[in-house]
């Protein structure tokens, strides 16, 4: 999102909630105006369709570590994707949404495996991690006993129009064309 406006804001959510296989459950946001206002507390408290209230949580103020959960993601979500590039002009705005929403997201959640930590055990100052066997969000989806046989069915069609090395394809394609404009507004400020 180009500007922090709280109507843009609420927009965004409804249009990610919209791409999600099963309903938001809970929604945690820092303290500002834009993202923790009337407009979203009635979309998510008070007017929801299918009848149940979303948990809402925010930052505590002066508490820099209360989004550690969300930030640690910017690297593995962003700058491994758009490296360190200054995005200071709105024009690039809908490419990199174009690169998430139609390349990045689906590889990373129907083909990138992960590792989930299972269990922390302490064994003097040292800590020791387990973690299950590497699988796919859309592999975890399915396993999963909370969501509705619909929305896996939903998610194995959709898992089965996939093709993984289209999608590597065009996000090189996209990515490679971000970087040109970057690079280009660089040196349009330098000149």
């Amino acid at each position: 999102m180009w500007t922090k406006n709280s109507f843009k804001v609420f927009e965004q959510i409804k249009d990610i909630e919209a791409s999600l296989p099963f309903p938001i459950k809970s929604y945690a946001s820092d303290n500002g105006n834009e993202v923790l206002n009337q407009r979203i507390y009635r979309y998510f408290v008070e007017s929801r369709p299918d009848g149940y209230k979303v948990d809402m949580t925010r930052g505590r103020e002066y508490r820099k570590n209360d989004q550690a959960h969300v930030e640690q993601k910017n690297y593995s979500h962003v700058r491994q994707l758009f490296e360190y590039e200054r995005v200071d002009y709105s024009a690039i705005v809908d490419l990199m949404n174009e690169i998430y929403k139609q390349y990045w997201n689906p590889l990373q959640n129907f083909f990138i495996p992960s590792m989930k930590c299972i269990r922390k055990t302490r064994i003097g100052a040292r800590i020791k991690k387990e973690y299950d066997d590497p699988k796919t969000p859309y592999q975890r989806l399915l396993e999963s006993a909370d969501m509705s046989d619909e929305g896996k069915q939903a998610l194995i069609l959709r898992y089965q129009n996939l093709d993984p090395f289209k999608l590597s394809e065009g996000l090189d394609r996209l990515l490679k064309r971000f970087f040109e404009l970057t690079k280009k507004r660089r040196l349009l400020l330098v000149a």
